[in-house]
């Protein structure tokens, strides 16, 4: 067993000191009584003669029973203090950790500026995402013009088989509605009761800024819920040709407009601004492409880091507090010097028959 004591701690430390303070106090008073009671001696008479008027020499017991007190008010205040004693451990269960993955299946997805697709490396990675987190429960929302979403569950694989067996065109409403997405995740946090308890990650991929809601009034609204957004934004300010993409996803050609000119897909400065603020709002990070890569593995690796130091299992020490142990010993003390007279008690003689 060992003494367990926070002195870090301010009130902790200055209750400790106090109460040294005073028990040294209390017995310096002791002392200062005894040589004031050997002056009155002095001041009464000649000590040999006053001595003698004395029936018994009381000064040792005196200082028995001063001991006895400076002991008893010591262990009076260890117990005020409340001491804990180790009494072993328990584990304490690793936090859970639930991610919704929002993914942008706009058509401007399909741009060829990261290899082999900015949606089919983002789908690979996600999938990857989902491997590293094991222990961790995911839920999906998929989202162009209108979100499509799937529960949270502990089946990772079934996450990455949502989002695999999707196509840009199999949306049905073009267009990037990144705050309905926004929204959609945290409707799957709220139908799911075990979700309040666990520790809550949104994790937004996507190309474009969001020309239809206010995204940013979403993460100020998860952040309010605890709920933290990392954005993985892909794709940058450079124009990027639209390649035309057929049913079975094979590309042939490039899109073009109504002028019949390419049509290219680039994030203006106000969408990267505003995607940058829907992560500061949750005290999430935000991660740009770039060197063709997604930026996807970058906050893959801050949530398995995450999930290994922050939330992993934890051994914690069970303390117990024994302060029935002094305050038995102040009293048992006290009795004690109760019971000690300054003096032996006198005999009575016994009577004549």
């Amino acid at each position: 067993m060992k003494l367990h004591y926070d002195l870090t701690s301010l009130p902790v430390l200055l209750a400790a000191l106090l109460c040294v303070g005073m028990t040294a106090t209390f017995a310096t008073m002791l002392i200062l009584a005894s040589f004031a009671r050997v002056r009155a001696e002095k001041r009464f008479g000649e000590p040999s003669l006053v001595h003698k008027l004395g029936t018994y020499d009381a000064t040792a017991r005196r200082a028995w029973k001063g001991v006895l007190l400076v002991v008893a008010l010591a262990s009076a205040f260890l117990a005020l203090a409340r001491p804990q004693f180790g009494r072993g451990t328990r584990l304490i269960p690793a936090t859970n950790l639930d991610v919704v993955i929002v993914l942008d299946f706009s058509k401007s997805m399909y741009a060829r500026d990261i290899a082999p697709s900015r949606i089919a490396r983002a789908k690979a990675e996600v999938a990857q995402l989902v491997r590293a987190l094991p222990g961790a429960r995911f839920a999906a929302v998929a989202f162009a013009g209108e979100p499509m979403s799937f529960p949270l569950t502990s089946d990772g694989a079934a996450i990455a088989q949502f989002f695999r067996q999707l196509e840009p065109n199999d949306m049905p409403v073009g267009g990037t509605a990144t705050a309905r997405a926004l929204e959609r995740a945290r409707e799957l946090f709220a139908s799911d009761p075990k979700s309040k308890e666990h520790v809550r990650v949104i994790v937004l991929v996507t190309d474009g800024e969001d020309l239809e809601g206010d995204p940013v009034a979403v993460a100020q609204a998860c952040a309010s819920e605890k709920t933290r957004i990392d954005v993985v934004q892909i794709g940058g300010r450079a124009p990027e040709v639209l390649p035309e993409v057929n049913a079975d996803g094979k590309v042939v050609g490039v899109r073009r407009g109504d002028d019949g000119k390419p049509l290219t897909t680039e994030l203006s400065a106000e969408g990267e601004a505003q995607l940058a603020k829907v992560a500061t709002e949750t005290g999430g990070v935000i991660v740009r492409s770039e060197h063709g890569e997604t930026g996807i593995d970058k906050v893959t690796r801050g949530l398995s880091k995450m999930m290994r130091e922050e939330l992993s299992e934890k051994v914690e020490t069970i303390f117990a507090e024994e302060y029935r142990w002094p305050l038995g010993l102040a009293l048992l003390l006290l009795a004690l010097e109760a019971v000690i007279g300054e003096a032996p008690r006198r005999r009575r003689n016994a009577r004549p028959a």
